[in-house]
């Protein structure tokens, strides 16, 4: 008795269908490409207008260490980080200092985003516009 099933299945995939795949991918690309528009308009200055060369830099920055401890510049100590509670009074007379309204903020990429908001939240509840330094 020959108990076999009779039904053998193609394990090998039919490259008719692959081919014409291939081929209407193809066409859709070349279309796709054709009609994109390569002319996309920007907004340059004119050579006759006159930029500034120089900003004015930001004096009064506080630098948020790897362990979420705070040190104001200038004048600041890297080695001796301080509390937020510490630098909120250092931090006004810096700012003061330098003249300006604006507060640099720059942190340690491992620094956590509630020690970078507490200072921020200083700066908007004094009226100072932060800076927020990055590295590329």
């Amino acid at each position: 008795m020959d108990l076999r099933p009779r039904n053998k299945v193609k394990v090998e995939g039919g490259m008719a269908s692959m081919t014409d795949l291939v081929f209407l991918l193809l066409i859709f690309f070349i279309i796709m490409s054709l009609m994109a528009n390569n002319q996309t308009p920007i907004d340059l200055p004119k050579p006759e207008e006159n930029l500034p060369t120089v900003q004015d830099p930001v004096e009064a920055m506080v630098v948020i260490t790897e362990d979420n401890r705070y040190v104001v510049m200038p004048g600041g100590d890297m080695s001796n980080p301080m509390d937020f509670d510490e630098i909120k009074e250092i931090t006004g007379a810096a700012v003061a200092k330098s003249q300006k309204l604006k507060l640099k903020v720059a942190g340690h990429r491992k620094a956590s985003y509630e020690a970078i908001f507490n200072v921020l939240a200083l700066a908007q509840a004094n009226g100072w516009d932060p800076v927020l330094a990055y590295d590329k």
